[in-house]
This record gives C-alpha cells, structure tokens and sequence, in this order.
C-alpha cells in the first residue's frame, strides 16, 4: 500500500497556490473539476508528496475551521536561515521562529499558510 495524499480545504485558491508553489517550491500537478468544486493536486521537489487543495464552491465566507485533531504539515529544509530570507522576502512571518530542538543541532520553526493550516519545517544536522 502507498500513501497517495492529503487533502485541505482553501478558502482563496490564489492565495494558496502562491505560498504552496512560491513558499515550499511545490508545484501544480494537475486540477480537476468536480460536481461541486475544483481540486488542485501540488507535488513536493522529490514527488514523493502531495496535497490536494480543494475549493468547494459554496464555501464558508469565513473560511473552513480546521479543528482540535489537525496538527500540522511537516517539510524539511536544508536551510532555515535560507527560509527565513526567503519567507521575508515573499512578505509571510513565522508562527514560531526557528529553534534548536534536541541540543544536537535539528532546528525547527512553525509557519501558517493562509487558511491557517501550520507546517513545521526541519533542518536537521547531518553528521
């Protein structure tokens, strides 16, 4: 059995696609039209990943809670300094700024697309 993807509901589809393509270097696989919305598949630099970003058409102007059981998205990085001028570069902020997390050099930081959903990003120290 292979794990295929994970899907997300999005309130503003542009918004989402310029974090997830511009942000963490996905890229646009393919979208398809259903019934009643509109499903954008992004694949990870490796394609070893992909979410599925789905716009229902009739969707909560508020936006989609995202609730008590999603934690988070986890990418890893080979740089967080890199990120960080990156991310401030393209105007987005951390939740939780970069870390050390075990003493032996894995650092770690939190930021949030704009639904909210967070994603952790790991630079771990290879020795």
């Amino acid at each position: 059995m292979k794990f295929l993807h994970t899907m997300i509901r999005v309130k503003d589809i542009d918004a989402s696609l310029k974090f997830y393509t511009e942000v963490l270097n996905m890229k646009l696989d393919h979208k398809k039209r259903l019934e009643d919305c509109w499903l954008y598949f992004l694949n990870d630099e490796e394609n070893t990943c992909q979410i599925e970003l789905t716009v229902n058409d009739e969707t909560p102007e508020e936006g989609y809670k995202i609730g008590t059981g999603f934690g988070h998205f986890a990418f890893s990085v080979e740089s967080l300094d890199a990120f960080t001028a990156k991310i401030a570069r393209l105007g987005y902020e951390y939740l939780y700024p970069p870390f050390d997390l075990n003493g032996k050099g894995t650092r770690i930081a939190f930021i949030a697309d704009p639904d909210g959903y967070e994603i952790e990003l790991i630079e771990k120290v290879v020795w």
